[in-house]
């Protein structure tokens, strides 16, 4: 990529790079595609356009099956609106899934975010900053957090509101749906994005849900929709066609060829506990299923129960502490004044980990059923000492337990998975998921015993673990000075430990917190040592390895108590009804979408752990169970769901094939337009590599504070491997944007440009004809503010002959290296101007067309509801005629003139009623017209343009 440019290549280059493109074109994804840190498929980037195409549009659906890379397809989104100083963006997701978004947007896409909850609110405030939300960052945050905060986020202008996991507002048409009324009236107005992998789960309503939280006019009411679409005779066609317009789908199977899968394959290994063990397990969960105990808060105690029964399935370890915590609740009550009525509202110190499942208590209110008043306890003296004793027995019957028979077993499943990766050419890699620190300790110690000493690294929440800082100072040391390090001691410890995983240890063993945003595609064998209850979050934990960029099957391994039979049916449950553990894909979206809220799940398999003590009373428990998830899952739609969403574009292969083309030639195209560009700007104050697109910074710029160093340029060629120690060079970097800035605004007064095409090292066929010719050239920029705000640069030129270049070749001609010259003549002809001009009315008059296309669209869907809203009044006629035809019937019918009197009644009420509605009828569909008609009104006031042109140069040109 060497180079000779003028400044007539920089600034024409340096406006083709910042210029803002509409909604359709590949090339408006240009910035956010360069930038980039992660490979993008074509169908991550069809759904990318598909989401930005139509501006009049208020938000879409991307419903890409699961593991194709939704996340990625909303972050491209973002960065492009990011790029275009649309800056007002919000991410709204369940409340495990923060970190993970915070991390793909900081990592992939180099998006500045935010995750905010009650404690990050106030911190924020306290520092200064009144309002959050206006601080120029992505904010991310829960569902609930989104209610809470409802009055503060109506206030700012969102550009973009990201709702991922959609699936749960899919009631939001229902007035007992607080959340998603919450959110839809919200945010109304507002550009959305949906993210969900099952738009469609149990019922066509569940569409006319989701339809309301992006716009209330994309079809009528409850009742219209339903007798369009949910009869026998339903128009399902017809409903395709209008989820087209708002809906986008792409199946694993249509992509195989960008997106190889491996598969996961499955082993469990059998362990029996010792009798101390089972002991301890039937003691604790007796204690456990008293509903009179003082140890457990009456407000939490759903929730404790649920806490406590993972730790006991965890480890003895996990369960001493446990018991500590609960006795320093149970004294601290003795401390109180005996037989007084105390408030219950105190939480057991410690029980939880640093890390135990955060979403467990951001739902704690879906465990509980209480009211807001605070219980009150009368504390029998007696009774707490006698407590008190108990558990101070079962602390001293853990205490004589030093090592866990599920431990010793881990030993052996550890080693055998290890080989069989060696053998399948896989590297000596594990990561251990536990739900609990206190367990991950215990295995890290126990591990270290038995020969794997400085081979296991630890994973969690807080990363506060031994020798864990070692491990991030060594990182500092080796990354100092380059973009690896953030300055987020919390981000780059968490890559130091992932780093030294990959490099150093052989085991990781994480906590849930590696379940969000942790690439571990290095590693294909996961040891679920605690197993949870939620299938999302399994997959979770699955999906950190077998993802794309996976080389080898993955294999999971999980463990089994044999003389638990609660433990038994639970992973009987997830094995074989949720199929998460084997298979090409995992669980599918069928199953998941099914039983969309985990918590749900855990709350009923805690329950028969809580209220089943007999093998048959666990087996009848697990088998209602079981029978209703079967009819859950299998009540699915799957017909109706092949007919709207499976076939939006027969020809997809060819789609795609074209869409991955048209983004390598961008790339290609930008990539050397960047380059040159900096190489002609920076050249005062660094030094080119060009073989490695790499630059030495001598000192920087006047007026801008970036570092001087080694820096490479952003690359997606496979062949260019990256430099370790160099800053990534990038559109949005501060020096890059300088660069831009820089180009936009060269002095570039009309001169001679002589082009070298005998110097160009490929052939150009379109300008092998103008060789040894020459001419005038002019370009200019057209902006156009109509639906959105939008800039095209163009092309005049002719050679002195009169034939004019069309604008392939125009920009052919700045390929080339080239030389600037005196100007002998000193105007260009008048025919330049004028043919300029003819060039710009004609490009300004082909995107009024495009946009009208834009307005007759959003006119068409104002039409359709309009319909709909005057199909369901003219439904209310009609349920009123039939229950007057009954009426009558009914009178014909009467045997006694009581009987006949009260249906006379009956029939003069509904005549009433016809007489009215029929005289109202005309008032409700004037009312629709009128709001119909505002609405057009509206559109056809937005789309009046106001355009303008600026001429960034004119030139003499002579091709040598």
């Amino acid at each position: 990529m060497t180079s000779s440019i003028t400044d007539y290549h920089a600034k024409y280059f340096a406006f083709e790079l910042t210029r803002q493109r509409r909604g359709g074109d590949v090339g408006r994804l240009g910035n956010s595609l360069f930038d980039a840190s992660v490979d993008l498929n074509p169908h991550q980037i069809d759904a990318a356009l598909f989401a930005l195409q139509n501006p009049l549009v208020k938000g879409v659906v991307l419903a890409d099956e699961v593991g194709l890379g939704k996340t990625i397809e909303a972050s491209l989104v973002m960065a492009q609106l990011w790029a275009e100083r649309k800056r007002h963006i919000v991410v709204i997701c369940p409340a495990a899934l923060r970190k993970q978004w915070s991390n793909e947007l900081a990592e992939k896409f180099h998006l500045p975010t935010q995750v905010l909850d009650n404690k990050t609110w106030k911190t924020l405030r306290n520092q200064g900053i009144p309002d959050p939300f206006s601080h120029p960052v992505i904010s991310i945050f829960s569902f609930q957090f989104a209610k809470r905060m409802e009055q503060q986020l109506r206030q700012i202008p969102w550009d973009l509101v990201v709702i991922d996991e959609a699936h749960k507002l899919r009631n939001a048409h229902q007035d007992s749906n607080i959340i998603g009324n919450c959110i839809r009236e919200t945010f109304a107005g507002c550009k959305k994005l949906l993210l969900t992998a099952t738009p469609l789960q149990n019922s066509l309503l569940e569409l006319f849900g989701l339809s309301t939280i992006i716009d209330e006019n994309l079809f009528g009411d409850k009742a219209s929709f339903r007798q369009q679409y949910m009869r026998s005779d339903s128009d399902l066609i017809g409903l395709k066609s209008r989820l087209g317009e708002f809906v986008h789908r792409t199946l694993r199977k249509q992509v195989l060829e960008y997106v190889p899968y491996t598969e996961r394959k499955a082993y469990t290994y059998e362990f029996e506990p010792s009798e101390d063990e089972i002991r301890l397990y039937y003691l604790v969960s007796a204690y456990l299923q008293r509903p009179d105990t003082y140890g457990v808060p009456l407000q939490q105690r759903h929730l404790v129960t649920l806490v406590v029964r993972k730790l006991l399935a965890s480890s003895t370890a996990a369960v001493r502490k446990t018991l500590d915590s609960l006795l320093k609740r149970l004294k601290k009550l003795e401390a109180q004044d005996s037989l007084t009525a105390l408030r219950d509202d105190s939480w057991p110190e410690d029980l939880l980990d640093d890390d135990f499942d955060d979403e467990l208590l951001e739902a704690a209110e879906e465990f509980t059923d209480y009211d807001n008043t605070v219980p009150t306890i009368t504390l029998d003296p007696d009774k707490l000492r006698g407590e008190i004793a108990e558990l101070e027995q079962y602390r001293e019957l853990a205490g004589r337990i030093h090592e866990d028979a599920k431990s010793s077993s881990l030993l052996i499943a550890l080693e055998q998975g290890l080989e069989k990766m060696a053998m399948r050419g896989a590297g000596r890699k594990a990561v251990i998921f536990t739900e609990s620190c206190r367990t991950q300790e215990y295995l890290a110690s126990h591990l270290e015993r038995h020969g794997y000493a400085g081979k296991v690294a630890l994973f969690s929440g807080s990363n506060n673990a031994p020798g864990t800082n070692t491990i991030y100072q060594h990182w500092l040391e080796q990354h100092q000075g380059t973009d690896r390090v953030t300055g987020s001691r919390a981000v780059d410890v968490r890559t130091a430990l992932i780093d030294h995983f990959r490099s150093d240890a052989e085991i990781l063993i994480a906590t849930e917190a590696a379940a969000e945003g942790v690439n571990l595609q290095f590693c294909s064998l996961v040891i679920n040592y605690d197993l949870p209850w939620n299938p999302q979050r399994i997959e979770q934990r699955i999906g950190r390895c077998h993802r794309y960029g996976q080389k080898h099957d993955v294999v999971v391994i999980n463990f089994l108590n044999q003389r638990n039979e609660a433990d038994k049916r639970v992973l009987e449950l997830l094995s074989h009804k949720f199929q998460l553990f084997d298979g090409l894909f995992g669980a599918s979206d069928d199953v998941l979408g099914s039983i969309e809220s985990g918590l749900d799940i855990e709350k009923r398999i805690v329950a028969i752990y809580n209220e089943c003590r007999e093998p048959a009373e666990i087996q009848a428990a697990f088998d209602q169970l079981q029978k209703e998830l079967e009819e859950d899952i299998a009540r699915r739609m799957d017909e109706t769901r092949e007919k709207l969403f499976q076939h939006f574009d027969a020809n997809i292969h060819d789609k795609l094939k074209l869409t991955h083309e048209e983004a390598q030639q961008q790339l290609d195209q930008m990539s050397r337009m960047f380059w040159n560009l900096s190489q002609h700007v920076l050249a005062p104050c660094a030094s080119f590599t060009p073989a490695s697109l790499s630059f030495q910074l001598e000192q920087p710029p006047a007026g801008l504070s970036v570092p001087v160093g080694l820096y490479q340029l952003v690359s997606k060629n496979k062949q260019l491997a990256p430099m370790e120690q160099a800053h990534k060079y990038r559109l949005g970097h501060p020096l890059g944007e300088w660069v831009l800035d820089t180009g936009r605004r060269l002095d570039t007064a009309p001169a001679m440009v002589e082009f070298h095409l005998s110097d160009f090292s490929k052939k150009l066929s379109s300008l092998e004809t103008l060789h040894g010719q020459a001419g005038w050239l002019e370009l200019n920029q057209l902006q156009l503010s109509s639906f959105q705000n939008e800039e095209h640069l163009v092309f005049t030129a002719f050679t002195d002959q009169g034939h004019m270049l069309d604008a392939e070749q125009c920009a052919d001609l700045f390929l080339l290296n080239a030389r600037p010259l005196p100007l002998a003549e000193a105007m260009p002809p008048d025919s330049l101007e004028q043919n300029a001009k003819r060039q710009l009315d004609a490009k300004l008059s082909k995107l009024l067309d495009e946009n009208n296309e834009y307005f007759k669209r959003e006119r068409d869907k104002l039409e359709a509801w309009a319909e709909d809203q005057m199909r369901s009044a003219q439904k209310q006629l009609e349920d009123t005629r039939v229950e007057l035809q009954q009426a009558k019937k009914l009178s014909r019918q009467a045997n006694t003139i009581e009987e006949q009197k009260e249906a006379q009644e009956a029939i003069k009420r509904l005549e009433r009623k016809q007489r009215q509605q029929r005289q109202e009828i005309f008032n409700v569909e004037d009312a629709i017209e009128a709001r119909r008609d505002a609405h057009i009104d509206a559109l056809e006031q937005q789309m009046h343009q106001k355009s303008s042109t600026q001429r960034l140069f004119t030139l003499r040109w002579r091709l040598v």
